[in-house]
């Protein structure tokens, strides 16, 4: 899948063109929005802290702690950074990894891209409109689900808006 590296590094925002390491374009995100050029400073203001810690420094919540890991209302759920909607509630299922689970996200929404933490490879998802850390995304764990891929998403990273 993607190459291993020698010398792991923390998941970071790196460009195809800076990167150290070659991943398909298709797994490269694109920050559309003015969002993603906030400070600390910026960030921090507008953010709670365990907000900050997850979106900005690519933190995880504890597992079944979240808001969101057992809701199933219809709506959609947004970026809790910018308010750029991610996921509809259609594509939520009950995976029991402890954090929301996402079988899509909508088109364009959410980016992948490698991350090389503790040893291992895995593919972080950020939010395409500020960068902001969401979790992680798997494939091929066998779930019954159209794309046989669990979107493992952190509550504090989204916020959900009921459909009326």
């Amino acid at each position: 899948m993607f190459p291993i590296l020698k010398k792991p590094f923390a998941c970071a925002f790196r460009s195809v063109s800076h990167s150290r390491v070659a991943f398909p374009r298709a797994l490269t995100y694109s920050l559309t929005s003015r969002m993603a050029q906030k400070s600390e400073q910026e960030w921090r203001a507008i953010l709670s802290p365990e907000q900050f810690r997850i979106l900005r420094e690519k933190g995880t919540e504890i597992p079944n702690t979240g808001e969101y890991n057992k809701h199933f209302g219809k709506g959609v759920y947004h970026c809790a950074g910018c308010n750029a909607p991610l996921y509809v509630s259609d594509t939520k299922f009950d995976s029991g990894c402890g954090w929301p689970a996402f079988f899509d996200a909508l088109p364009g929404a959410v980016g992948r891209q490698p991350c090389f933490m503790k040893g291992y490879e895995r593919t972080e998802i950020i939010c395409n409109a500020c960068g902001g850390h969401l979790g992680h995304v798997f494939k091929g764990e066998g779930f019954d689900v159209p794309t046989d891929e669990r979107h493992c998403v952190n509550s504090v990273s989204i916020k959900f808006d009921e459909k009326k």
